[in-house]
C-alpha cells in the first residue's frame, strides 16, 4: 500500500483512504427532502406571476396556516384574506404557497388563478367537455388559490359553478386560499355571502380556519406617487 502511495505521490496524485464527503445521496432522508423542495419550488415558480416571485408569508396568521397546510393538509381548511384593493392580499397568498413549497410536501401541485379568469375558463365553449375538465382540475388540485373572489358580477351560473367547486373541496378537505375585496360579513353593505350564495357561504364558514383582514392604503398608488 505504501509503495502505491509513493508512486501516486511521484505523479502528483494524493492518496486518501477516507471516503469523500459527497453530501446527501439518493436514499438518504435529507436527499429525498431536498428533492421534494426542489420539485415543489419549481412548481410554485411556474404557477407564480413574475411580480410575485419574491412573495413571502410575512403575517404570522398566514405563516401558521401555511405550516398547517404543509404538515396536515386535510385539516388546514381555507385561508381567507379580505380587504380593500392594494393591501397585499395577493402577495401574502403567493407567500403562503411558497412557504408550503419550501417545506417539501410529499405531494405538491397547485393552481393559482384570478377568479375572473377562472369563470372565463369555465364558461361553456365549442370544445366538448372542456369546461367540465377544467372544473374537475380546479376541484381536485391539492392546493388552490383563488384571487379576487367576488370581483365578477354574480349570476345563477356563477353561484352554481362556485358551489360545485367549493363543495368538492369542502367534502375532500383540500387546502384552499381565497382573497377578496369583499368582507366575510357586513350587515350594512355587500359581503362575500352575497356573491357566493348561502350554500357556499355555509361551507366556507366551516372551511375557513384563518380569516385575515388586510387593512391599509392602496400600496400600488402609494408606490406610484413616490
Amino acid at each position: 500500500m505504501r509503495a502505491i502511495e509513493r508512486i501516486l505521490a511521484l505523479k502528483g496524485i494524493s492518496f486518501d483512504d477516507k471516503p469523500a464527503d459527497r453530501g446527501p445521496q439518493p436514499g438518504d432522508r435529507n436527499w429525498h427532502h431536498g428533492a421534494r423542495v426542489e420539485y415543489a419550488m419549481k412548481r410554485w415558480e411556474a404557477a407564480t406571476p413574475p411580480r410575485f416571485l419574491s412573495a413571502e408569508a410575512t403575517l404570522p396568521e398566514v405563516g401558521d396556516w401555511a405550516d398547517r397546510a404543509l404538515t396536515d393538509p386535510s385539516s388546514a381548511g381555507a385561508l381567507l384574506l379580505t380587504g380593500s384593493t392594494g393591501t397585499g392580499k395577493t402577495y401574502q397568498a403567493y407567500g403562503a404557497l411558497r412557504r408550503i413549497a419550501e417545506g417539501g410536501p410529499d405531494r405538491f401541485a397547485l393552481v393559482a388563478m384570478n377568479s375572473a379568469d377562472m369563470y372565463g375558463r369555465l364558461r361553456p365553449s365549442q370544445v366538448m367537455g372542456a369546461s367540465e375538465d377544467e372544473l374537475r382540475r380546479l376541484s381536485r388540485v391539492p392546493y388552490l388559490m383563488l384571487d379576487d373572489l367576488g370581483s365578477s358580477k354574480s349570476s345563477e351560473w356563477i353561484e352554481e359553478v362556485t358551489y360545485r367547486l367549493f363543495n368538492y373541496r369542502y367534502n375532500h378537505c383540500l387546502p384552499t386560499i381565497i382573497t377578496s375585496n369583499l368582507p366575510a360579513r357586513d350587515e350594512d353593505g355587500p359581503d362575500l355571502t352575497d356573491f357566493v350564495g348561502d350554500r357556499v357561504a355555509s361551507r366556507l364558514a366551516e372551511m375557513v380556519t384563518a380569516l385575515v383582514p388586510m387593512i391599509g392604503d392602496d400600496r400600488r398608488r402609494s408606490r406610484g406617487a413616490a
